[in-house]
């Protein structure tokens, strides 16, 4: 039996957008730093390198989440340990002093879209008086918030928390008591709702949240099981998240 939630902490990729893969050298993006550097790095050397860049980036993700308290990295030093490393001093430097704006860029997904249910879940949510929060990892949190301002939804939230401006990662449980603190909502009054298993469950399990909430995504059905650490309860999408809120609602 579920705890009535008094608050939602949501992740962003899987749960509130739908997150299609893109290259790991978005064409755009290898031009602007081709700019950048103005010549100092070919073209397709720039481009080799920031795929390799973005698997590398990957694996730390992945081996960070092991980890007792994971951080994210600062901007520059993304670029510099998994993109520019090996680039004349010039244009690492060059790349450092735009490492925001191209964090900005590599992140941001043209093809974003909320996923099914969404709005009509968190709009249910506030109606009954529940606050909402993003607890999310990312490279850039400026992109998400700019996304769920053009969706219509920023409005919707109390707070956003983005791991490269809080400095905690999930399963970092600091980034979920942020979150509820910001809220003012103990985090064991609240759901956290998330696509992950080994960041978004093992989070709230850590942190102490009432209920830890499965959203299923192509990410929850390519990840590993992590040995004693379970969902309270799984949901395919917005649609079943608003289900799930109905059927617990405060009395």
């Amino acid at each position: 039996m579920l705890r009535t939630p008094r608050a939602l902490l949501l992740d962003f990729g899987g749960v509130l957008a739908d997150a299609p893969p893109q290259p790991p050298a978005p064409p755009g993006l290898v031009r602007r730093l081709a700019e950048l550097v103005d010549g100092a790095v070919p073209d397709e050397r720039i481009a080799r390198d920031l795929g390799d860049g973005a698997r590398a980036y990957t694996r730390w993700r992945d081996d960070v989440s092991g980890t007792g308290e994971p951080v994210e990295l600062p901007h520059a030093r993304v670029w510099a340990d998994f993109v520019t490393g090996s680039w004349p001093r010039a244009a690492r430097d060059a790349v450092e002093r735009a490492a925001t704006p191209l964090a900005y860029a590599w992140t941001w997904r043209e093809r974003w879209a909320v996923r099914p249910g969404i709005p009509e879940a968190l709009r249910h949510a506030v109606d009954a008086g529940l606050p909402l929060a993003v607890v999310s990892n990312t490279l850039c949190g400026a992109a998400h918030r700019d996304f769920l301002a053009a969706a219509g939804l920023s409005g919707l939230f109390g707070a956003e928390f983005y791991s490269d401006e809080a400095g905690p990662r999930k399963p970092n449980p600091a980034l979920a008591h942020l979150a509820a603190q910001a809220i003012g909502v103990p985090i064991g009054d609240c759901w956290f709702v998330g696509d992950t298993v080994h960041r978004d469950i093992a989070c709230a399990r850590r942190a102490g949240a009432g209920a830890a909430i499965l959203m299923r995504s192509p990410r929850t059905d390519a990840e590993a099981a992590l040995p004693g650490v379970e969902p309270d309860a799984r949901v395919e999408d917005g649609h079943g998240l608003l289900a799930l809120l109905r059927e617990h609602a405060p009395a």
